[in-house]
């Protein structure tokens, strides 16, 4: 995917020096390879394979999150529902202190959180931010009269044209995954899946519907976030539909889920948002399953319809993509999964924009 903004995503010649780079996390749980948000996984793919390629990473995240660098724990995860206001308040004011005493140690700060760039006027390097939601999802506030140091990446073109009229959004990097953790499986089980974070606007409910006009059984496997409405709607929508042809594994090991993915007969993504990426469906690609998704925000943009999967207008026709769902070919899900997805091929994209945003930061403070 080549981006339609300023930043060009064709690879470089040469590597790049290895910088010191400190990235921004989620601030409300912990994070792992278990995290089910598609931003903790981004940052932690991405993390890992930018240690690999030689750069010095620090990771400011809550205590006991399991990453490939340093860790700048900044507490501990949310005790309770709805504590984020507090827990980002002090996940931003221990980042913020740190950079402080500190103020020559990064060369560059990457922000994954969703929220710690509007702090980015007190930091002593540049900030890169990577918006993963729907531009509806910030409050509009946070994009007025961003400083200079301040730029911001897109994770999928659909997602840049709704903020095209941002004039520091610079580029659109394509999310990743490590291809080579998830093997081809051949053989289906007859089983539907859903995977991810739940609440109300993933929608797990209406892929419950599918899977029943369908007739077949649903696999749910995901987390619920400690927040009264995600789990309030867990009680009321999803807990009464178990033991009907529907189960439910949460925060399923990274084994499991890979198994869960290699044996199922197709991945449902039923989201009402207009999502701007979906991991669990390269994952599914990369494992050889077919993805369906209702046609929102991103997914057309992952799915190729009629080769990878099928991109559909409504639930209804999520069930009849259901009945078809063995014309995909195992191995030309797998190939898209390689060539267009793949960690390596995210990181040389980023670390080519990370080289960007020094070279426009020093042509700042030089001006």
């Amino acid at each position: 995917m080549q981006s339609e903004h300023i930043f060009d995503t064709t690879p470089q010649a040469q590597r790049a020096k290895p910088l010191s780079i400190l990235y921004i996390s989620y601030p409300l749980l912990a994070i792992s390879e278990a995290s089910a948000g598609g931003a903790e996984q981004m940052l932690l793919t991405l993390e890992q394979e930018m240690a690999t390629r030689g750069h010095r990473t620090t990771v400011a995240a809550c205590a006991g999150s399991k990453i490939s660098g340093r860790l700048l724990a900044t507490g501990d995860a949310a005790g309770s529902p709805d504590a984020f206001e507090t827990r980002e308040r002090e996940h931003s004011e221990r980042i913020l202190a740190y950079l402080h005493q500190h103020p020559n140690e990064f060369d560059l700060i990457h922000d994954e959180s969703g929220s710690f760039f509007r702090h980015a006027d007190q930091c002593p390097a540049p900030v890169l931010a990577t918006l993963h939601l729907p531009r509806s999802f910030y409050r509009e506030e946070w994009f007025c009269d961003s400083p200079a140091n301040l730029l911001f990446n897109c994770v999928s073109q659909s997602q840049a044209r709704t903020l095209s009229d941002l004039p520091n959004v610079i580029s659109v990097i394509q999310n990743g995954i490590d291809v080579d953790r998830f093997t081809l499986g051949r053989e289906k089980h007859n089983y539907l899946l859903w995977m991810g974070r739940i609440c109300e606007e993933k929608a797990p409910h209406r892929a419950i519907a599918a899977a029943r006009k369908a007739g077949m059984l649903l696999v749910i496997a995901g987390q619920v976030y400690p927040f009264s409405y995600h789990r309030q709607y867990f009680e009321r929508e999803i807990r009464p539909m178990l033991g009907h042809k529907v189960a439910f594994l949460e925060s399923p090991p990274i084994d499991q889920k890979i198994e869960l993915l290699r044996r199922s007969r197709a991945l449902l993504l039923t989201s009402t948002a207009d999502e701007t990426s979906s991991l669990v469906a390269m994952e599914a690609m990369a494992c050889g399953t077919p993805v369906i998704a209702v046609r929102r925000g991103a997914f057309p943009e992952i799915i190729v319809d009629g080769e990878t999967g099928f991109v559909v207008d409504d639930i209804e026709e999520v069930a009849v993509a259901a009945s078809r769902v063995h014309e995909i070919d195992p191995a030309t899900c797998r190939r898209r999964a390689e060539k267009e997805f793949s960690a390596k091929r995210m990181a040389r994209e980023y670390e080519k924009l990370y080289q960007y945003v020094l070279d426009a930061n020093r042509g700042r403070v030089a001006a």
